[in-house]
């Protein structure tokens, strides 16, 4: 065989000619320690990020003297609690660990945090091995001759600019704006579940109400029947007190289709299929009620209880920092790379000193022209950043006016509530009376008629009306973020 020694151009290792020849120089080594140093700590392009301002009032103007005093985020964090149900709070609890959107948003999550890890690697060098083996024969000679080889390449580009720092640091936000979107979704999630859950009871209750007041108007029926036999009464009479029975109990089905329905969506907001909770949620149960006087704090707690409020000043963070990433374009990239690559025809000498290779250098590469691509890049991050801070400000908006709605819902439905039970008592009053005069004839029907009518359209008003206090208590806990967790310290370490 013809000895065969080939420098590979692939392959190696990035190391000093210094140590190469198993010598140490400290000043060959002053030259990577300095580009290290300028990496870590060199400036960054672009603007740095500002937390944006926000002008909130003092006071909420809807607030009740309360409404005013602080609250703990341990008590808004658990405020299904408030409403003494075991029932719903756990459907919540059963929610929050089986929820689809839930397991979504953490899947978003961890795509997040990937994304930082693979961010976070563009500071670093790439080393590549290779490996090859060739056997050849010469036509001229008729000689065959093998080829080992094997070596390593190895580049690093010098960060000296702050791109790829840019990079990590938008990246970092968008990890916090995935985990602020978790939160967001843990606040929706509790606040759904407990709102069709009282839309479920309040159905169920008004389904009673409507089985109470046809079995009443069932008994008038009757009676009017009995009298209209007797000719005490006239066939109008019986006729109007047929189509009312015949009106109510034409409401039911409609009033028991929707309670199935909120069952089913109880279910699949559990994880669950539709019909997985009809045997447990059939029975009916009163309307859950707590507190209508919820602590509030004043509007600046907003910020940092708010999820959907830190979310977009993470996505803000993130634009601004992509700002950077696009403007390091404008300026050189400076690039260590080096090669060490061993090649001999024996494969037990390949790794011995005689067949080493290597190669080692800086290099610099500077887009000089692109047409404008990179200044039109830099704009577009710009206008992006200038999108994020209106949809922040937008945020805080829409956060200050649903806490000022539920506050005033809340107030003013509890009123409509405490009405709406003087008028039942009333009917109640009314009914009876006019079912005793029409029974000894000195009334007519019509005075029966009204008063049931009255007396049915009161009591399913006041049975929604108390479905409507809780859901705006619901309505209220949301606005003020609750319903949120911190992050853990198991979440934090999984952070690259």
């Amino acid at each position: 065989m013809n000895e065969q020694r080939t420098n590979s151009p692939g392959a190696a290792m990035m190391t000093s000619p210094a140590q190469l020849t198993g010598r140490s120089s400290p000043r060959r080594h002053l030259l990577p320690c300095c580009l290290l140093a300028l990496t870590l700590t060199g400036c960054a392009v672009g603007p740095d990020f500002q937390r944006p301002r926000a002008d909130l009032p003092a006071n909420w103007v809807n607030a009740s003297a309360a409404n005013a005093q602080a609250v703990s985020d341990q008590e808004l964090r658990s405020w299904w609690t408030k409403f003494n149900d075991p029932q719903l709070t756990s459907l919540i609890e059963r929610a929050r660990a089986a929820n689809l959107d839930l397991r979504m948003a953490a899947a978003r999550v961890r795509q997040a945090r990937a994304s930082k890890g693979i961010a976070f690697a563009a500071l670093g060098p790439t080393v590549d091995a290779s490996g090859s083996y060739t056997r050849s024969r010469n036509a001229t000679t008729g000689v065959k001759a093998d080829l080992y080889q094997a070596g390593f390449d190895a580049g690093w580009e010098l960060d000296l600019f702050g791109g790829a720092r840019r990079g990590v640091e938008a990246a970092e936000a968008d990890l916090a704006a995935a985990q602020e979107g978790q939160s967001g979704v843990l606040v929706s999630l509790a606040a759904e579940v407990a709102s069709n859950y009282i839309t479920l009871r309040t159905t169920q209750q008004r389904l009673a109400v409507a089985r109470q007041n046809l079995a009443a108007q069932e008994k008038t029926a009757e009676i009017t029947r009995q009298l209209y036999a007797a000719g005490f009464s006239n066939r109008l009479d019986l006729s109007n007190a047929e189509a009312q029975r015949a009106t109510t109990a034409a409401e039911m089905p409609v009033l028991e289709a929707a309670v199935r329905q909120t069952m089913h969506n109880l279910a699949v907001l559990l994880g669950l299929p539709p019909g997985a909770l009809l045997t447990e949620l059939t029975p009916p149960a009163v309307v859950p009620v707590a507190a209508t006087e919820v602590p509030t704090g004043i509007p600046s707690d907003l910020l940092r209880r708010r999820p959907d409020i830190r979310q977009a000043e993470a996505a803000l963070h993130g634009a601004t920092a992509r700002i950077g990433v696009a403007t390091a374009d404008l300026f050189p990239r400076f690039t260590l790379s080096g090669a060490m690559n061993f090649s001999d025809p024996s494969l037990g000498s390949l790794f011995t000193w005689a067949a080493r290779g290597w190669t080692f250098g800086p290099s610099v590469s500077w887009r000089l022209f692109d047409t404008g691509r990179t200044l039109a890049n830099i704009e577009l991050q710009k206008a992006m950043q200038e999108e994020e801070g209106l949809a922040y400000q937008k945020t805080v908006l829409v956060a200050l006016q649903e806490v000022e709605n539920s506050l005033v819902a809340a107030s003013k439905e509890k009123e409509h509530q405490q009405a709406l039970t003087e008028a039942v008592a009333a009917n109640q009053r009314a009914t009876e009376l006019a079912t005793r005069l029409y029974r000894a004839g000195e009334t007519d029907f019509l005075s029966v008629l009204v008063a049931q009518r009255s007396l049915y359209a009161a009591q399913d008003a006041l049975a929604q009306s108390t479905g409507t206090v809780a859901t705006d208590l619901v309505a209220l806990y949301k606005a003020l973020g609750g319903g949120w967790e911190e992050k853990t310290a198991a979440d934090q370490a999984a952070s690259p």
